[in-house]
């Protein structure tokens, strides 16, 4: 008995010892997720589609983004809307906006000689009026008295100044391509009457008429007009150069004394004839008038500061200078 009880002992001692150990849990750190900060980038303002132009009063004028809705208070004006392919968006201009033929569809707001008529302009409810040197600055603040955007455009003085003021109004409507293209365009043809004229030894002396309705003291252009540097340009000499004033009466003797080779009248528009000028007292004996020299001529041509001032340099060389060819 005895020796089966120590058996059985020593059966439970060996499984005891034989017994896999409890497994010592041993604590481990987990590591902390590391969050990496990364640059998110910042939301991209919208690019601005403002313009902001400074004027020829010195104002700045801003607009949200190209003018849809223009009215123009000068024939200059219209023509160069027109010009650059913005004839759509003009919706209003003077009542002596005559070309292009296209304008005549726009609406008149009436003479701009005087007060201007701001029911007109206000009712067509423009987000752009464009003044010239025609208007005057009371013109203009009582436009900007009533809310509304006004651009004020001097006159250019050279073709340069032209040039840009094409590339200006391209960019304030939204037709930057036509108005470059034309810029570039105008700039060709410019230079092609001046290399025509490079080469010329003698160059025509020019009276030119802007009103002959006091014969005896006839309205000439002076030194320092656009008209003056157009017939520089075109081989020419300004015998109204001699003036004080840019616009002034010239005498008859004075004219007597300089003697033209060629007369240009910008007043037959207004009645003024060629066969009338040999019928003025002491007109008879000028050269021009005895050589059959008086030529007429488009006063829009040199008056309205516009593309069209191009078309008056060409038609000045074909008058003063017929013997010389223009190639681009």
């Amino acid at each position: 008995m005895f020796r089966k009880f120590l058996i059985f002992t020593l059966l439970i001692t060996l499984l005891t010892a034989c017994a896999p150990a409890t497994a010592e849990v041993v604590p481990t750190e987990v590591p902390a997720t590391e969050v990496v900060a990364t640059d998110v980038p910042a939301t991209e303002e919208p690019a601005s589609t403002s313009l902001t132009f400074t004027d020829g009063l010195g104002r700045e004028v801003t607009l949200a983004g190209p003018a849809q809705k223009i009215v123009t208070l000068a024939p200059s004006l219209t023509e160069l809307f027109f010009a650059v392919g913005a004839g759509d968006q003009v919706v209003g201009r003077d009542d002596l906006s005559d070309f292009p033929a296209e304008a005549a569809d726009v609406a008149s707001i009436g003479s701009t000689f005087g007060p201007l008529n701001t029911e007109a302009i206000l009712a067509l409810e423009p987000d752009l009026v464009v003044a010239a040197e025609i208007n005057t600055p009371e013109q203009v603040k009582s436009l900007e008295d009533l809310g509304i955007t006004v651009y004020y455009l001097k006159n250019p003085v050279t073709y340069a100044e032209l040039y840009d003021q094409v590339r200006w109004a391209g960019t304030i409507t939204g037709h930057e391509d036509e108005a470059n293209a034309l810029a570039d365009s105008l700039s060709e043809r410019v230079d092609a009457v001046s290399s025509a004229v490079e080469g010329l030894t003698e160059k025509t002396t020019v009276f030119y008429e802007i009103d002959g309705t006091d014969t005896a003291k006839p309205w000439t252009t002076g030194a320092g007009t656009f008209m003056d540097t157009m017939i520089t340009m075109a081989g020419g000499i300004n015998i109204g150069g001699v003036l004080s004033e840019p616009y002034a009466q010239i005498s008859i003797e004075e004219i007597v004394l300089q003697n033209p080779d060629v007369i240009i009248l910008g007043d037959t528009l207004y009645g003024v004839t060629i066969e009338s000028v040999a019928e003025r007292a002491g007109w008879a004996d000028l050269t021009a008038v005895k050589e059959n020299k008086i030529f007429a001529f488009d006063d829009n041509l040199a008056t309205r500061p516009g593309p069209r001032l191009v078309d008056g340099l060409e038609e000045l060389l074909k008058i003063l200078h017929p013997e010389l060819v223009v190639t681009q």
